[in-house]
């Protein structure tokens, strides 16, 4: 058995993705990205609180990501992996479209979006991790190169929120290496955004 989903943030980092996954790029009608969902902050070590990306139903809106496909014993893991989001079926299938021919997304294609108890605007105690960002974009670059960078940007909200500027000692667990040219230009990007960084 198969199970599959729309990953349109870290998923969409195919390093990030179990061993079998299969992912096929395409996009999402009716939906947008948005900086709105608190991780609390961890007393033990004294660390800030963290946003991080979720999903919104929006008629004018569309976004890219990839469709996933992989066995249905790694559900448990995924389900881990997005704790305190809720899985979301309801006319999924029918809103992808792939970039290839044709529409893969069975029924049952599900995405997770944060639950109501964290939905939350970024501020300086919950901050987005730089190398958060830069994970989610090195995915989108890989699969659409600078234009799919930029519209990512386009079509996520919440940038007024801070960064936290981790990238040197990263706080994400999943955190890629990147190349420092791609680096640069992600950060040009942002720079057009007005973001915000407070030091790690």
């Amino acid at each position: 058995m198969q199970i599959t989903y729309f990953g349109y943030g870290s998923l969409v980092n195919t390093r990030t993705l179990g061993a079998e996954a299969t992912p096929v790029a395409g996009t999402l009608d009716g939906w947008r990205r948005e900086w709105r969902a608190w991780w609390r902050a961890d007393s033990a070590s004294q660390r800030p609180g963290v946003c991080t990306l979720t999903v919104r139903r929006d008629p004018q809106s569309a976004i890219q990501g990839v469709m996933v496909s992989e066995p249905a014993a790694r559900l448990a893991v995924l389900d881990a992996r997005e704790k305190r989001y809720v899985r979301v079926t309801d006319g999924i299938a029918d809103a992808f479209s792939c970039d290839a021919r044709g529409n893969p997304a069975p029924d049952g294609a599900f995405l997770y979006e944060a639950d109501t108890e964290i939905r939350h605007k970024g501020d300086d105690d919950h901050p987005i991790l730089q190398s958060y960002v830069d994970c989610v974009m090195a995915g989108f670059h890989a699969f659409w190169g600078e234009a799919g960078v930029r519209r990512f940007i386009a079509t996520t909200d919440g940038w007024d929120a801070p960064m936290l500027a981790d990238r040197m000692a990263p706080r994400y667990p999943r955190a890629q290496a990147i190349d420092a040219g791609l680096l640069a230009f992600f950060d040009e990007l942002l720079a057009t955004e007005g973001v915000r960084y407070i030091p790690a």
